[in-house]
């Protein structure tokens, strides 16, 4: 009993110093994973690098593979790009085993003790991020070392090395090995939990070889979970995952049964059986890695094969707002949330300002048929102010989120009350055109309303620069003003009717507050210090002449 008590304390103080490594690393660098993988991904050795560097920093093959699973169904990351990184996260994972191979366990308390005076008496954040990274570290050691202390006295237990000499047989090794990862959900500390069995006395690398196989699939169980109730691209993504230490295992396990492989790898370190198994843990993923670099495509039309994709039925209208993957190693959430939420504001407002430019056809050539598209597209409006209202309070509620993603998201839900109000106003002037229809404007009032409309457009051109749109809004409260002044000398002289004046007074309102919530969207906007220039908006300015050569059944 007292064996596994400590067995399990050790396991504990492992695993507790790898969530410390993951937590420190994830505060300091977690919401620029997204834009750093999506820019460097496109090549694919440049993506297995990246896998590679990034699943070293964080000590998580898993947490990687939730990271690109999270991004794959936020449509931030393609399918084909995932492969790379993937690729690259399994030879990452072998950092931790090598680590612990180093044998520094005689001052892992200094280690932790250096780290957790960081956390306590230093100021600044990043300064107590890297104090908890260094914490982590060596709480993992003791927490390895009370491991392997605590399987001492199994070295002279029959029973347990009858149990473990059935680990040499391929099946039950792999079974064993994938096994016991899925329960911890981390092949890393799964390796060093063998590590510290090897330490012990307790097995070699003809027992453990098999068991380390079958870790490797083992790991795969986390993405597969936060897989679960996400989009079929998420699930396709751990396909390959999954794909991938499936044949690595397989061919692996062959080569461990027809040649002298094991034995090789015992003679780079005859004394250190630790290193052995961390040779061979990242010897078979580098080996797999550079294997099925050829076929990375082919894994990714495999999984597409099982798990076809399908027309997604976006709700309330939404193209980008994704439900995240279930993960407490789910890195990168708030980079995720920030973006997807950018996307679909803008999706919002190129809804709003379509009833914009309908609208302002209606002042020139009235159509109860548009009338019905932009009171369906102002319901849509509304369904969407719904949605992102209520995915940004839940984001919001993140535990630890970054000020800075925050106040992004802080900014996007002000600015939705101000989209919803611009598709309100372009329904106003849709009925402010029906009961104008009978009555045909004059030139000179088509080109005010073509001027209106030109400038009202440029302001969501305008939307990401606040000086630009000022300017333009305070032009276009200049030109109104003036033409008020003309329209009330026009019914002075009998030269505008009662009804047409009234009408065009209101149009005047209802473009003047398009216009002033378009300035407020840019001010918030304005105010966001996330990086979001990717998703601006890229369109020429509408001309004057769009106005008019439009198809009467639009």
């Amino acid at each position: 009993m007292e064996i596994a008590i400590n067995l399990m304390g050790g396991l504990a103080l492992f695993l507790y110093g790898m969530q410390m490594m993951s937590g420190g690393l994830e505060a300091a660098a977690g919401d620029r994973m997204k834009s750093i993988l999506e820019k460097l991904t496109t090549n694919r050795f440049v993506g297995i690098l990246l896998g590679c560097v990034v699943t070293m920093i964080i000590q998580s093959s898993s947490a990687t593979t939730v990271m690109v699973v999270g991004f794959v169904n936020a449509q931030m990351m393609a399918l084909r790009q995932a492969v790379w990184v993937i690729m690259g996260a399994n030879i990452g994972t072998t950092i931790t085993g090598q680590l612990i191979a180093l044998d520094i366990g005689a001052i892992a308390p200094l280690i932790a003790f250096l780290g957790v005076a960081m956390v306590l008496f230093l100021k600044g954040e990043t300064k107590r991020q890297v104090g908890e990274i260094i914490a982590g570290l060596g709480i993992l050691f003791l927490g390895m070392n009370m491991m392997s202390s605590a399987m001492m006295p199994l070295r002279h237990s029959d029973t347990f090395i009858n149990l473990v000499s059935n680990f040499s047989n391929p099946l039950i090794g792999i079974l064993v090995g994938a096994g016991f990862t899925a329960l911890i959900q981390s092949s890393s500390a799964s390796v060093g939990v063998m590590q510290a069995l090897a330490l012990s006395g307790i097995i070699d690398l003809h027992t453990a070889v098999y068991v380390l196989f079958g870790q490797n699939i083992g790991t795969c169980i986390t993405a597969v979970l936060a897989s679960i109730g996400a989009g079929r691209e998420a699930k396709q993504t751990t396909i390959i995952h999954l794909s991938f230490n499936i044949i690595g295992t397989i061919i692996f396990t062959i080569i461990c049964m027809s040649t002298p492989l094991t034995d090789w790898v015992i003679s780079w370190t005859p004394t250190n059986a630790p290193k052995q198994i961390a040779n061979m843990h990242t010897l078979f993923n580098v080996c797999t890695t550079i294997i099925l670099i050829p076929f990375g495509y082919k894994l990714a039309d495999f999984a597409e094969k099982i798990l076809p994709s399908e027309p997604q039925q976006k709700k309330d209208g939404l193209l980008y707002l994704q439900p995240l993957p279930k993960s407490n190693k789910l890195i990168g959430a708030n980079a995720i949330n920030v973006y997807q939420v950018s996307d679909e504001i803008i999706h919002m407002m190129d809804v709003a300002y379509e009833n914009v430019q309908d609208a302002s056809k209606q002042l020139i050539s009235y159509s109860s048929d548009r009338c019905d598209v932009i009171l369906n597209r102002e319901k849509q409006v509304n369904k969407l102010n719904e949605a992102i209202s209520e995915y940004i309070t839940t984001a919001l509620s993140t535990p630890n989120i970054n000020a800075n993603v925050s106040q992004a998201l802080g900014a996007f839900y002000l600015s939705l009350v101000h989209l919803e109000r611009i598709s309100d106003y372009s329904v106003n002037i849709s009925k402010q055109a029906q009961k104008q229809a009978e009555n045909k404007l004059s030139t000179k009032d088509l080109d005010m309303i073509l001027h209106m409309s030109e400038m009202t457009m440029h302001s969501k051109d305008y939307i990401y620069d606040l000086d630009a749109i000022k300017q333009n809004t305070k032009k276009l409260h200049s030109l109104i003003h003036t033409w008020r002044k003309e329209q009330i000398e026009e019914i002075k002289d009998n030269a505008m009717d009662s009804e047409t004046g009234i009408m065009m007074s209101r149009v005047f309102n209802d473009f003047l507050r398009i216009n002033d919530h378009a300035e407020d969207i840019a001010e918030q906007f304005d105010s966001i210090e996330v990086d979001l220039h990717e998703n601006e908006i890229e369109q020429e300015p509408v001309p004057a002449w769009y106005f008019l050569c439009y198809n009467e059944s639009v």
